[in-house]
């Protein structure tokens, strides 16, 4: 059973950026952002914890699947999410996620663009290729490889459902630990999750403002293997310099 209590207490220690419109925190891996259908731990019951002397606790801006750590934007109230909810159907809000793949693309860094749509199965869904189905645009970098494994830095220029682990499958480097996509199937090992961060997002929230730009930090079950593919975390790039 969840401890209410303890959870709130853990989420708003991960807050990493917060103003009078938005939080940004840092997702844990392993728990849904709201309720399914099994209406199982989520997010969303620690939110009252987030008011910050609000009124009323933030509300989800947009989505990360369920093993995905790292940004997760709220807004505050009515306003924020309006003004959200526009940056994000615009393409202006700039996402930076780190993956650990299998194998690795035909290319050190590339795009790939295709349709998606959702294919229903028996009991559930899953996400294909679908020259019909809604463009989806993912920009890619090989930042390291070793044995048989690759680090991948992934720029989404859309937010369609699994399009990263779509995307990354289809160039043949399916994300590890994924049991919709990857190599292995459904079949995990405790504890083993799908081995995706988001790692950074910038937000041009305020006209006259610089971009909010916020990093989170590499989550410690992906921090040894980025280790052995070659991340340097006393050496931090331009493009998170900035992003603190």
């Amino acid at each position: 059973m969840l401890d209410e209590r303890a959870f709130a207490e853990t989420l708003a220690s991960r807050v990493l950026y917060r103003d009078g419109l938005i939080l940004v925190i840092d997702k844990p891996a392993g728990i849904a952002v709201h309720a399914g259908p099994g209406r199982g731990p989520n997010l969303e019951e620690g939110f009252a914890a987030l008011r910050f002397g609000l009124p009323r606790p933030p509300a989800l801006a947009h989505r990360l699947d369920r093993d995905t750590s790292g940004c997760l934007v709220l807004g505050r109230h009515a306003k924020a999410l309006r003004r959200l909810g526009a940056l994000f159907a615009a393409g202006r809000v700039e996402k930076t996620y780190w993956a650990i793949v299998e194998g690795e693309p035909p290319e050190r860094d590339g795009r790939i663009e295709t349709g998606l749509k959702k294919l229903a199965l028996g009991g559930g869904w899953k996400i294909v290729i679908d020259g019909e189905g809604p463009r989806a645009i993912t920009n890619y970098r090989v930042r390291g490889r070793e044995s048989g494994r690759s680090w991948l830095e992934l720029k989404p220029t859309t937010g369609r459902t699994h399009q990263l682990r779509v995307h990354c499958a289809a160039l043949g480097a399916p994300v590890v630990g994924d049991p919709v996509y990857g190599r292995g199937g459904p079949r995990r090992m405790p504890g083993e999750r799908t081995l995706l961060h988001a790692r950074s997002i910038v937000l041009p929230l305020y006209p006259a403002r610089p971009a909010i730009a916020v990093c989170a930090p590499v989550p410690t079950d992906m921090l040894g293997a980025l280790l052995r593919l070659g991340y340097d975390p006393g050496q931090v790039s331009e493009d998170e310099r900035s992003r603190g």
